[in-house]
């Protein structure tokens, strides 16, 4: 008796436990990037000579954050040559820096640059290609330069006849749209297509539109396939498993890099020199905050950075929350805290901005909910022509 009502009573709490328990749902799946379907695309690289566009982030972080190079060259797929955009193969150079042709220790595959002089790649480093995979962790935003890059593998793949098939990812800020649109006239490797600061596509959506809006030189198009991802919708917070450069190391600073990135065309350091660039700013004067810190060279983030070893005062916004969404605050906190006016801003702002109306609405003194209103209807023509291209919906 004894035992039938233990029994009984480990019955009980186990079927009380199951009713407690919710079911397995769609969000409780793994996220599998397009580089770990490889049924979707492996059958397309049998006897194929392939390129591979990619860096410290073409990873599979559901196979032990496997890099998909060696998965290819595990699986027998003819990988010739890699191509590597802004920051190299380990992800180690500063922006901006050189980035060398060289030989990739672990595979012996050479490695080209697509940085400096050579953005795109020559018709004679694809000649002997059939297919070029992209697979670069993209941050969702205009002026990271790893959408400009995938626009010139596109266009030169077109232009030689070659096949791009792209492993897409997440884009941790995925879930809105936001800021000014590109004007014709400003487009720059920091901005080459008539697209919002922060614009909502994965990078497989955006080669899409790349390729359905005829942007590509000449309005070619380029044989395109895209491997999505799975288990994925753009409402889900994505914390990407390798930082995607070397000074967007942590999520708060993907967060935060829309709205900081600003002040890359300004006076003001955005903390680069810093183990938390862009998520600090300040200038070496006292009004601009009570935080401090001291810009130093840090091999491998920032050789150089602005202010360099100058004690800048400002404000830390560590604090911030994850949901954080692109804002002009800070911007138009530090620009009235200089009271510089126009020598607040530095050549490079009206290219990081895509047009030259954000200056001048800063200096004629409007507030973001004024700019903001400016934005509208060009927002609102983007989000109709965006609609077509979309994977996850």
């Amino acid at each position: 008796m004894k035992q039938t009502k233990n029994s009984f009573l480990i019955y009980f709490l186990a079927f009380s436990l199951s009713l407690c328990t919710p079911p397995a749902t769609f969000s409780q799946q793994a996220i599998l990037t397009g580089a770990e379907r490889s049924d979707l695309y492996l059958p397309m690289l049998a006897g194929k000579r392939v390129g591979f566009v990619g860096n410290q982030t073409s990873i599979m972080p559901q196979s032990a954050n496997k890099h998909a190079v060696d998965f290819l060259l595990e699986k027998g797929v003819q990988v010739k040559k890699v191509f590597v955009p802004e920051h190299g193969f380990r992800g180690t150079a500063d922006a901006g820096e050189k980035v060398d042709n060289s030989i990739d220790q672990k595979t012996g595959l050479p490695i080209i640059s697509l940085y400096g002089n050579n953005k795109k790649p020559s018709a004679a480093q694809i000649a002997d290609l059939d297919v070029v995979i992209f697979d670069l962790q993209d941050v969702g935003i205009r002026f990271f330069t790893y959408i400009s890059t995938m626009h010139y593998v596109m266009e030169a793949c077109a232009e030689q006849g070659k096949k791009v098939i792209i492993f897409d990812r997440p884009n941790p800020n995925g879930s809105y749209i936001d800021g000014p649109m590109m004007k014709p006239g400003f487009e720059s490797f920091v901005g080459m297509h008539n697209i919002p600061i922060v614009h909502g596509l994965t990078v497989g959506e955006l080669a899409k539109m790349i390729n359905g809006e005829k942007w590509l030189k000449g309005g070619l198009t380029v044989d395109l396939e895209v491997i999505p991802v799975s288990n994925w919708t753009r409402d889900m917070a994505y914390s990407l498993p390798v930082k995607p450069s070397p000074n967007l190391p942590n999520d708060l600073a993907i967060k935060l890099y829309p709205s900081m990135c600003f002040f890359e065309g300004t006076v003001v350091s955005l903390g680069r020199g810093t183990l938390y660039p862009f998520q600090v700013y300040g200038y070496p004067d006292p009004k601009f905050g009570k935080f401090q810190f001291t810009p130093v060279s840090i091999d491998g983030m920032s050789k150089t950075p602005p202010l360099q070893d100058k004690l800048c005062y400002g404000r830390d916004l560590r604090a911030e929350s994850l949901d954080h969404q692109f804002t002009l605050e800070y911007l138009l906190e530090a620009y009235t805290k200089s009271g510089m006016r126009e020598k607040f801003f530095n050549n490079f702002f009206n290219t990081l901005a895509g047009t030259d109306e954000l200056k001048k609405q800063i200096l004629a003194g409007k507030t973001e909910n004024e700019i903001r209103e400016s934005w509208k209807a060009g927002l609102e023509e983007y989000k109709g022509k965006r609609e077509k291209y979309l994977i996850y919906k």
